[in-house]
C-alpha cells in the first residue's frame, strides 16, 4: 500500500463510501422504527447480535482466521465498546428527546474528533484545503441544525438531552474510528477483528440492558424485525466492514465525510417519504455542505503511515 492509500475518486474507495453514507443515511428514520415496547438498549443488542454472527461467518467465508490471539482481542475490546455499546447506546437513547433528523445533523461533528485525534495519535496532518472545506461543510451543518431545531418541536431540556447523548456518542465513535488507522490494527484483517469487536460490544449491550431494564423483550410486530435485519445485516455488518476498510485507506478524517453528507441524504429520504420541505436555510446549509465536501476531498490528502512503516 502506497504511503497516501491513492485518490480518493478511485473506484476501491468512492464506491464503498458512497454505499455507506447510502445506507446510513436511512438508518435514521428505520432506528425510529425500533423505539417502541422494546426498550432501545434491547434493540441495540438484538442488532448487533445478529450482525456479530454475520461477521463470525463471513469471516470465515473469506478464509480469515478467528485466533486474533491476546493483543488481538485487546484491540478488538478497545474499539467494540465505544463502538458497539456506547456509540449506538447513547444514539437510540437521544432518539427518545429529539428527531433523528436533529441527531444525525449533530453526528456530523464526527470530523471534528477524527480529524484531531487523527493529528494528536497518527501524525495526520491536515491540509489547507482540508480544514476550510471542512469549516464551509459544517457551517452548511450549523444551518441544517437550526433548521431541525425549530422544526422539531422538541422542549429545551429534551433538546439539551439529545444533543448531549449525540455528543456523547460521537466521541465513542471517534475513538473507534482512530483506532481503525493504527498500525496494529491496520495489518490485521477486517473481518475478524470487526467479528470479534462486534460480540464484545453485544456482551456489553446485554449485561447493561438487563441491568437497566430487566429481562429481554420480545416484539411481535413483524415491521420491527424487517428493520432490524436491515441494521444488522446492511447498517452494522456490511456498512462497517466497508466504512473500517475505508479509514485504513483514507484515515479518520475523510472517511468522517460519511457523517457530513449523512444528514442530507436522511433529509431527502424524509421528503420523497414523509413530505418534508425544504426551507431556505436548510436548502442553503445542504448546498454549503456539498461544496465544502468537494473543497475538502480535491486538497491533497494527508499520508496515512504504511503498516509496515
Amino acid at each position: 500500500m502506497s504511503a497516501d492509500g491513492g485518490s480518493f475518486l478511485q473506484p476501491r474507495i468512492l464506491f464503498p463510501f458512497l454505499l455507506v453514507t447510502l445506507i446510513w443515511g436511512s438508518t435514521w428514520i428505520v432506528i425510529t422504527d425500533q423505539l417502541g415496547s422494546v426498550p432501545p438498549a434491547w434493540s441495540v443488542a438484538y442488532r448487533f447480535a445478529i450482525a456479530a454472527a454475520a461477521m463470525f461467518a463471513f469471516a470465515r467465508f473469506r478464509g480469515e482466521s478467528l485466533r486474533i490471539g491476546r493483543e488481538g482481542h485487546a484491540l478488538a475490546l478497545l474499539f467494540g465498546l465505544p463502538q458497539f455499546f456506547l456509540n449506538y447506546n447513547f444514539v437510540y437513547a437521544a432518539e427518545l428527546h429529539v428527531t433523528s433528523g436533529l441527531v444525525a445533523v449533530v453526528f456530523a461533528l464526527l470530523i471534528v474528533p477524527n480529524s484531531l485525534f487523527a493529528w494528536l495519535f497518527l501524525k495526520q496532518r491536515a491540509t489547507g484545503g482540508f480544514l476550510l472545506g471542512s469549516a464551509v461543510a459544517l457551517a452548511g451543518a450549523a444551518l441544517l441544525f437550526l433548521q431541525e431545531f425549530r422544526t422539531s418541536g422538541a422542549r429545551p431540556h429534551d433538546v439539551l438531552a439529545g444533543i448531549g447523548l449525540t455528543l456523547l456518542a460521537v466521541l465513542a465513535a471517534s475513538i473507534a474510528n482512530v483506532m481503525q488507522a493504527s498500525q496494529r490494527l491496520r495489518r490485521r484483517p477486517v473481518a475478524a477483528m470487526l467479528a470479534w469487536g462486534m460480540l464484545y460490544g453485544v456482551a456489553a449491550d446485554i449485561v447493561a440492558a438487563w441491568l437497566f431494564f430487566g429481562p429481554p423483550a420480545v416484539e411481535t410486530r413483524l415491521l420491527y424485525w424487517a428493520s432490524l435485519l436491515y441494521l444488522a445485516l446492511a447498517a452494522s455488518a456490511l456498512a462497517f466492514a466497508l466504512y473500517f476498510h475505508i479509514i485504513r485507506i483514507i484515515g479518520p478524517a475523510r472517511a468522517a465525510y460519511s457523517s457530513v453528507l449523512i444528514p442530507i441524504l436522511a433529509m431527502g429520504l424524509s421528503t420523497l417519504f414523509e413530505g418534508y420541505r425544504w426551507s431556505p436555510p436548510a436548502a442553503i446549509g445542504g448546498v454549503l455542505t456539498l461544496t465544502g465536501l468537494v473543497v475538502a476531498l480535491r486538497s491533497r490528502r494527508p499520508a496515512v503511515p504504511s503498516p509496515d512503516g
